[in-house]
């Protein structure tokens, strides 16, 4: 069988790995020497297909057509706060899907996330077969350790899309510490946590290693708190000052806002390692009269710090909290690996330096550790590493609907992985056909605050007084925090028919439909001229029903 290859499916770059011949892990290298690709696809009119760096250059030119940032949209919907502020000052259309997810309109035609994640995902097995020279078809996928059971079922539609197998969806933090060699700890038990800040999402992860036994005893974050959101904050003032002083709003001008947003990411970048940047934008846009707007000014790294000191204060309490639900104090923790190029950031490494009163581990490329860490467990279990017994746990509470508006959890966060549980229901009206149980995941005591996963029903059960017929549900949570349901009336022993109606993702059928639509693209994975990315040729589609115009919405 082929390789398992590791794959980092970033919301800024995406990164994949394997093991090399003599068992380590390393990054594989694009034809044109780039190390990692960035999460961007883009649409020409012609129906051309680009991924990674040719797609973020053709941004400048056709940015409502080139998509990037669609792991913050992934198992999403539309109407959360997150999105809407990201839909904002994105350049392209996020709009409803059907069932509430939050898709992106290209050229008059709706996208699911997970389909701009399925073209990621397939110029990332192109780079893994040009560098290995044989086919590649199986992979681990690494996602946020916070990451609810939308968003990572949503992941593993993204891979069926790209015609790869997803042998196992891995959390981010356990890659990052595979990667460091945390496993390999032969003498006694040692504590470490994991602080993973990347483009999109935070992670902080509790962990235990001991004889190879690698056991998350904790886990905390923020699904919509990465780099981006510094950019959004840079991209936000410059926006305000070019407001004030010519009174022309930039949020309207595609093209101002692919250039601002670049400026805004290399200015942080520069000032991760200098106090001090000059932004130029030259030609910007036209003022009220027609004449060019010409954009200069240095901006410090105070000033950015003072301007994200709200982003930086939201560092902390999943920290606390992870400390807390681990039953530890910060000063046991021996080590602090970080994760993720905003980790980077001078104010971000004082803040975990402050919080765990010790300086955190930097013997990593940020950029890279997580691959490296799924290629590595991805030859755990081909059988072509050494073993490591990985424990992870529950990233959120998972319970169900009581009353008008109340939550009882079921499986509390935390819960060693995997994990089962069961509870009992009995009708409440005389020859009751069925029984109607919503479940929810999250950590709010009312239900409002907590994210519905779906409805199950069980029908189909024998008549009797109120009371009488009893249903066991049974929750379980496999290792990579996927979860399945399945109920039984007691009485009779047989198993009661479930149906689950997802309050999300995408259907079998629109999975069919889309790779079908994928099967009629020429070249899908054409080698490009050592400029970055791919590019294929896509047939026309045809606009999938029910989904609402930008009018009716």
């Amino acid at each position: 069988m082929s390789r398992i290859i590791g794959i980092d499916l970033g919301t800024t770059n995406s990164c994949v790995a394997v093991l090399d011949e003599k068992g380590q892990p390393k990054t594989l290298v694009a034809a044109d020497q780039e190390r990692t690709t960035p999460s961007w696809v883009g649409w020409s009119p012609d129906g051309t297909v680009t991924v990674g760096t040719r797609a973020r250059r053709q941004a400048v030119t056709n940015a409502s057509a080139t998509v990037f940032g669609a792991k913050r949209l992934i198992g999403r919907k539309v109407n959360a706060d997150d999105v809407a502020w990201f839909a904002k000052l994105a350049p392209f259309r996020i709009v409803a899907a059907p069932n509430g997810d939050a898709w992106v309109r290209v050229q008059g035609q709706p996208v699911s996330p997970q389909e701009i994640a399925a073209h990621v995902l397939r110029r990332l097995r192109q780079v893994a077969e040009e560098a290995l020279g044989e086919p590649v078809t199986r992979c681990v996928v690494t996602v946020p350790a916070y990451f609810d059971d939308a968003q990572r079922q949503a992941t593993r539609e993204a891979g069926q899309i790209a015609g790869v197998d997803v042998v196992r969806i891995l959390n981010e933090p356990t890659a990052a510490a595979l990667a460091y060699g945390a496993h390999r700890v032969t003498e006694g038990r040692r504590l470490i946590a994991v602080f993973d800040l990347g483009g999109g999402t935070f992670d902080i992860s509790i962990m235990s290693v001991e004889n190879g036994i690698f056991e998350v005893l904790a886990t905390g974050g923020d699904s919509a708190l990465g780099g981006e959101d510094w950019d959004r904050k840079i991209l936000e003032r410059i926006v305000d000052e070019v407001f004030d002083r010519y009174r022309v709003d930039l949020t309207g001008v595609p093209m101002a806002l692919s250039r601002l947003r670049d400026a805004a990411e290399n200015a942080k970048k520069a000032l991760s390692a200098q106090a001090e940047a000059v932004i130029q934008l030259p030609f910007l846009a036209n003022d009220q009269h027609g004449a060019p707007i010409n954009y200069e000014r240095a901006i410090t790294r105070d000033e950015i710090e003072q301007l994200t000191q709200e982003l930086l204060d939201r560092l902390e309490a999943p920290c606390v909290k992870a400390l807390a639900d681990a039953g530890l104090q910060a000063s046991e923790v021996e080590e602090v690996l970080l994760v993720g190029g905003m980790t980077r950031w001078p104010a971000v490494q004082r803040i975990v330096e402050r919080i765990f009163a010790r300086k955190p581990s930097k013997g990593a490329n940020p950029d890279e550790v997580v691959a490296l860490g799924a290629a590595a467990y991805a030859g755990i279990l081909s059988g072509d590493a050494d073993d490591a017994a990985l424990l992870d746990v529950t990233p959120h509470d998972l319970g169900i609907k009581v009353g008008d508006s109340g939550f009882s959890v079921i499986i509390p966060r935390n819960s060693m992985l995997p994990v089962r549980a069961r509870k009992l229901f009995a009708t409440t009206a005389d020859d009751q056909k069925f029984v109607s149980i919503e479940l929810y995941q999250g950590e709010s005591a009312e239900l409002r605050g907590n994210r519905k996963l779906g409805q199950v029903v069980l029908d189909h059960l024998p008549i009797g007084p109120a009371g009488t017929v009893r249903v066991e549900l049974v929750i379980t949570v496999d290792v990579e925090s996927i979860m399945s349901v399945t109920a039984r009336e007691l009485r009779s022993g047989k198993e009661a028919s479930v149906t689950i109606r997802p309050s999300g993702g995408l259907s079998q059928r629109e999975i069919v439909e889309i790779i079908n639509r994928r099967r009629q693209e020429d070249s899908i994975l054409a080698k490009l001229p050592s400029e970055g990315g791919t590019v294929a040729r896509v047939a026309t589609r045809e606009q999938p029903a029910a989904i609402p115009s930008d009018e009716e919405k």
